[in-house]
């Protein structure tokens, strides 16, 4: 429904944000046990989570310094994953770019998986919403995920191998990113993309340095870009 104000656009994003902390607690307790483990103390587990902020991006580098790759190749390699963020920021940009300068770069670093998928749904929901208000629903989708994030990965840090593994905190990565997916599944183009784009990553798990996920994301956007584009024709056409 249409927001009157930009603090009621914010309440509800949190409303949207506050379910993934189910999954961003196991993921963020499960960076902070591996850190531990690579021989990171707590100051270094905290002050790489801040700054990269990128739970994806940051399991890469770790891998890769675990691995003793050098520096360049694991900045390249978490970048090359983090990448996908500049797919996230350009389909943003059309509802946050008029935004003030200094809210669009707090809102890149940011951009993530959750505060995506959220706002682009609720902004092609309701495409009357000023952009203050888009960018207090921004926001409040990442208030219950970031501060959530810090304590899961302090947590993680400061228990490190006392938790068993039998908690199995890996599975809550796959879970997080199919509760964002199926919302998102509203048209054939979005189908097209999904499954191009999943066809094309199993394909090219064999490149190096995970550079093949680049690759699937660019395929479904051009395939989910083309699906649109045929589905306009059909029905001009009709």
């Amino acid at each position: 429904m249409p927001f009157t104000t930009s603090n009621s656009a914010f309440w509800a994003g949190v409303r949207s944000g506050a379910p993934f902390i189910i999954v961003v607690g196991p993921f963020g307790m499960l960076f902070g046990v591996l850190a531990a483990e690579a021989g990171l103390d707590i100051v270094q587990i905290m002050v790489f989570t801040a700054t990269v902020f990128a739970g994806a991006a940051q399991f890469t580098a770790l891998q890769m310094m675990q691995d003793n790759a050098p520096t360049l190749i694991v900045l390249a390699s978490a970048l090359a994953v983090n990448l996908r963020c500049a797919m996230y920021s350009a389909a943003l940009t059309p509802y946050l770019g008029a935004a003030p300068i200094w809210q669009r770069a707090l809102a890149a670093f940011f951009i993530v998986d959750q505060s995506y998928a959220c706002s682009l749904i609720e902004y092609e929901r309701n495409p009357r919403m000023t952009v203050p208000q888009r960018m207090g629903f921004f926001f409040g989708v990442m208030a219950p995920i970031v501060p959530f994030w810090y304590f899961s990965t302090l947590l993680g840090a400061v228990l490190g191998t006392r938790i068993p593994e039998s908690w199995a905190l890996d599975f809550a990565l796959p879970i997080m990113f199919l509760a964002m997916l199926g919302p998102m599944l509203r048209t054939p183009a979005h189908m097209v993309a999904a499954l191009v784009s999943t066809i094309a990553a199993l394909l090219t798990t064999w490149v190096p340095h995970n550079l093949g996920l680049l690759v699937a994301g660019a395929l479904g956007m051009m395939a989910g870009a083309q699906a649109e584009l045929m589905i306009e024709r059909r029905k001009v056409s009709q």
